[in-house]
């Protein structure tokens, strides 16, 4: 009895069946991205040694490696360190010894107007956990969204996120510029 060859798979076409699946997996898969916190880095200093800011005009905020917050010496807490930003960075009389010093100063769609020339210290100790930094940076970003929101409130009757004319939002930002300095970690201690 004669044996009958079973017959072959045409496998041609497989590649071309597996490179669409392939590109259809690639074209509908959502990949997540890690955005990071988003900071305009000042120009390089010339001589770091020329430097002097004021003790008055600076905030210091020391994180350390048990996630507990010193403001300005002082125990502190999240919950109300966004107040203390806002309240250390809003112009207040120029005499006044307790705050920053302020200067009046000529700005385009503003008039003049008065400016702190504080400077809020961000110091983290090398074991400040991710959570914590994290809470402690968008703590001090919305002390400085809130003062231009009130700057443009007043100003121009709109919250600053809702503001469309390109010269009023430079305007505000130079009014209310964001002023944070940020130190390399270290072993800070308890």
């Amino acid at each position: 009895m004669a044996r009958r060859a079973s017959p072959e798979i045409n496998a041609g076409s497989m590649a071309d069946i597996a490179f669409l699946l392939l590109i259809f997996f690639l074209v509908t898969t959502t990949m997540d991205v890690d955005t990071g916190i988003t900071r305009r880095l000042p120009p390089p200093i010339e001589d770091p040694d020329d430097i002097l800011i004021k003790q008055r005009n600076i905030l210091n905020v020391l994180v350390n490696k048990n996630d507990r917050l010193l403001v300005d010496g002082k125990p502190g807490d999240i919950n109300t360190l966004k107040d203390k930003a806002k309240e250390f960075m809003r112009p207040h009389y120029p005499d006044n010894p307790d705050f920053p010093e302020v200067e009046q100063q000529e700005i385009d769609g503003l008039g003049e107007i008065w400016t702190s020339k504080g400077v809020i210290s961000l110091k983290n100790d090398r074991g400040t956990s991710y959570d914590m930094y994290i809470r402690v940076q968008n703590e001090l970003a919305l002390a400085f969204n809130e003062l231009k929101d009130e700057m443009s409130m007043d100003r121009f009757g709109v919250r600053f996120t809702n503001l469309m004319d390109e010269k009023r939002i430079t305007a505000i930002n130079k009014a209310v510029p964001m002023r944070i300095s940020e130190a390399e970690p270290e072993s800070i201690g308890d």
